[in-house]
């Protein structure tokens, strides 16, 4: 971090309009500022790994990187900011992040509850920790994510799994209930969705106004029509690529008046530090200098 400090220093000398962003592992202050970041580390330390797995289970690492894919989008927003206060004060400033903040900020609900009432996380696996059933449940084809969020809804769930004779059980009637009969109904859903398939129970469930989704696959997921319809694929040339265009995912939010497109192929570390610099005032020969110290590439 210090040399990242010289080199912001030097170039706020240059042209105080810069805005740099850096992310590190731990911050550039405490006690462990030396340390290097990685996603599951930070996610172990910083109480990801604490609340997932499966329930009564030990820790499970999340299947993406979650941490580093939150630090990048905490400092999408922060450059943002960054530049809207450019445009009304003329100053940059140097934004600074880490795996572990964003993972600490991301505990949201849960980290609330220890800090405000004491109660201490656990994990639920798919399960939920106040409503039941509300859970992925085996389906004859894989699995089926469902459930009711009220007792209306199990009143539903109950008849589309062709047993409405559960809202009457007096474990069932009322979702305290269920959170006490937990195990008991969760057995017994579980062995009705083991009945149909995936495609079976989304027709079963659609316009029911209930919760559900099969867990899909990749292929299910980018054959998913919504994932076609709201242009989650973008082809793009790319010389690398043998059919001469390769796909990448498409851009998460929509803008009405000025549209989102995929222009370019993602860049090479470094690949376009001289034009972004040359565009800022930075002469080769100062650029050079950066590229001595390592504050650039």
């Amino acid at each position: 971090m210090e040399k990242l400090k010289i080199g912001y220093d030097v170039l706020k000398e240059i042209n105080p309009r810069i805005i740099l962003s850096s992310t590190s592992g731990y911050g550039s202050s405490g006690p462990f500022a030396h340390r290097a970041g990685y996603d599951m580390i930070v996610g172990a330390e910083g109480g990801l790994l604490h609340v997932t797995g499966e329930r009564g289970g030990g820790p499970i690492r999340p299947g993406l990187s979650l941490v580093d894919l939150g630090t990048g989008l905490y400092m999408q927003g922060a450059i943002m900011g960054a530049l809207y206060a450019r445009e009304r004060t003329g100053v940059g400033q140097k934004l600074e992040g880490s795996l572990f903040e964003t993972q600490v900020s991301l505990l949201a609900n849960v980290g609330l509850s220890w800090l405000n009432t004491g109660v201490e996380a656990q994990r639920w696996g798919t399960q939920h920790p106040t409503v039941v059933p509300y859970d992925a449940f085996e389906a004859k084809d894989g699995y089926f994510v469902g459930g009711a969020t009220n007792d209306k809804q199990f009143v539903k769930l109950a008849r589309i799994l062709g047993k409405p004779e559960l809202a009457e059980d007096p474990r069932f009637s009322t979702n305290t209930k269920r959170v006490q009969h937990r195990d008991e109904i969760s057995k017994i859903v579980n062995e009705l969705f083991k009945k149909k398939t995936i495609e079976e129970w989304n027709e079963a469930f659609e316009s029911s106004g209930m919760p559900y989704g099969g867990v899909n696959s990749m292929e299910r997921v980018f054959k998913h029509p919504q994932s076609k319809a709201r242009n989650m694929v973008v082809e793009m040339p790319h010389e690398a690529a043998t059919k001469g265009t390769m796909s990448v995912i498409g851009p998460a939010i929509k803008w009405s008046g000025t549209p989102t497109s995929i222009r370019s192929k993602p860049p090479l570390h470094g690949e376009h530090s001289d034009e972004v610099l040359a565009e800022l005032g930075i002469d080769e020969a100062q650029r050079d200098e950066l590229r001595s110290q390592g504050t650039i590439k």
